[in-house]
């Protein structure tokens, strides 16, 4: 496995529809499809872009969506995880977003993207919480939760590192 040398910079977005669904991807390691797990839309920053505007770009790319209002930054993570044949080290931002549009159209996957994502779903909160299936980042059904029940932080919540 190769290793990663610098921590990538990514954003994320947590994308309620509105009924307070969020969408989530279904991922899984290319060379072991029964590894699999749900997370949010999102990637690394391009050249020399924001994270609004790497996370506006992204969620276009996986899920065709475009109609979105972009809101504040939720969370923050570092974490390092092994895929694809290396290890991955990510400083990412979630960020709040909110559409009226629940059609998916995934139409700008990278090859990578392609041969790893099996495809999307709107989870509402109580589904998420019943889940068995793992979901990054840890503890998304209670961030979810308590983001329903008390609103957006005023200022993002570092969340602990995550290291698979």
């Amino acid at each position: 496995m190769t290793e990663a040398t610098e921590n990538r910079r990514v954003a994320r977005v947590v994308l309620l529809d509105p009924d307070d669904r969020i969408l989530l991807l279904h991922g899984f390691e290319p060379d072991d499809p029964d590894r699999t797990w749900w997370f949010t839309p999102g990637g690394g920053l391009e050249g020399d872009e924001s994270r609004e505007e790497a996370a506006l770009r992204e969620l276009a790319e996986e899920t065709g969506i475009t109609e979105v209002e972009l809101g504040p930054v939720l969370w923050r993570r570092s974490c390092s995880f092994p895929f694809d044949g290396r290890r991955w080290n990510q400083d990412e931002w979630y960020f709040l977003a909110r559409t009226t549009r629940t059609d998916t159209a995934p139409a700008g996957l990278t090859e990578l993207e392609a041969r790893s994502i099996a495809g999307l779903r709107w989870w509402t909160s109580a589904e998420l919480s019943a889940a068995r299936e793992t979901v990054y980042p840890d503890r998304l059904a209670e961030l979810l939760r308590t983001l329903l029940d008390e609103g957006p932080p005023s200022a993002p919540l570092v969340l602990a590192p995550e290291i698979v």
